[in-house]
């Protein structure tokens, strides 16, 4: 028994639970089924003879990883079937999450749609190696391959990604100055401050889940968009207001109207707006008023 009045196995879990969470959610863009993943990892770890586990935090890792890609195959036949665009559930995080440049990029919703693309073994085989820089001996191990097949999987992955992957080329004041005049514009329905703020050929996705109203496709070029938010929000100007927040160590805003709310996330680059990303779906939205613990370590 430790000191603590807990057993080593419980010490170890607790230790390492953010960063287990984020490798789940990482993998899943789920919060609720990382929160399963954490508990399937916890009934299979107090199932471990701790004491004969050299690396905890390995050993951990790798359990979590293996129930994530069982869930994460699963949920690959689910989305198929979803009603629109999906987009990752949105997680409230402190501030100094943002700070952590390599976790608030790969947490990003324009990455993490990007990894939407991968299989399950890639997308598994990138995070541990991209994100959280496990050895490939011990991905190996996770995900039953060799470490030879795991290096050209993580290879592929890698161009795939590199290839789809969203350029930001903004500081975070010139980021944070792009979504204040986009706060100003939404709330006022002015449409010359969106014209401004907005690049030519932007995307914006809205998640509704089948549960709340949507687009069913992506919105594209700045004329559609503009439209889409003039008609949608001046129904409810009166009633809207915009909070800004931090969402994946990325700014984002939580838009409230009549008993409404939704989260808007955001791609910049070049001081423009690229990507709109809006997630109306409810149960993608119970994270919003508490901050929600990440970590690479």
């Amino acid at each position: 028994m430790s000191s603590t009045g807990t057993n080593p196995a419980t010490d170890a879990f607790v230790a390492h639970r953010n960063l287990l969470f984020t490798v789940a959610y990482e993998m899943l863009g789920s919060a609720a089924d990382a929160e399963d993943v954490l508990q399937e990892t916890w009934l299979r770890w107090v199932q471990v003879e701790t004491d004969q586990v050299n690396d905890h935090r390995a050993y951990l890792v790798r359990i979590t990883t293996r129930q994530a890609l069982n869930r994460l195959r699963t949920m690959k036949r689910r989305r198929e079937s979803y009603v629109g665009p999906w987009l990752p559930e949105p997680l409230v995080t402190a501030p100094d999450v943002a700070d952590d440049v390599e976790l608030a990029e790969s947490m990003s919703t324009a990455l993490m749609l990007v990894l939407e693309t991968l299989s399950p073994t890639e997308r598994a085989v990138f995070v541990l190696r991209e994100v959280f820089d496990v050895s490939y001996e011990e991905i190996a191990v996770a995900v039953s391959k060799t470490p030879a097949t795991v290096r050209q999987i993580a290879r592929r992955a890698r161009q795939h990604v590199e290839a789809r992957r969203p350029r930001s080329v903004v500081s975070p004041n010139q980021a944070r100055a792009a979504l204040e005049s986009f706060q100003r514009a939404l709330e006022t329905g002015d449409p010359q401050r969106l014209i401004n703020v907005l690049a030519p050929d932007v995307v914006l996705l809205t998640d509704g889940g089948g549960i709340k109203t949507a687009a069913l496709r992506p919105i594209i070029g700045i004329e559609r968009v503009l439209r889409n938010l003039l008609v949608g929000f001046g129904k409810i100007s009166a009633g809207l207001s915009t909070e800004p927040t931090v969402v994946n160590g990325n700014p984002a805003l939580v838009v409230r109207w009549d008993n409404e709310c939704g989260i808007m996330t955001f791609h910049i680059d070049n001081t423009r707006i690229t990507g709109l990303y809006f997630v109306r779906n409810p149960e993608k939205l119970t994270h919003i008023d508490s901050q929600t613990a990440l970590s690479l370590r």
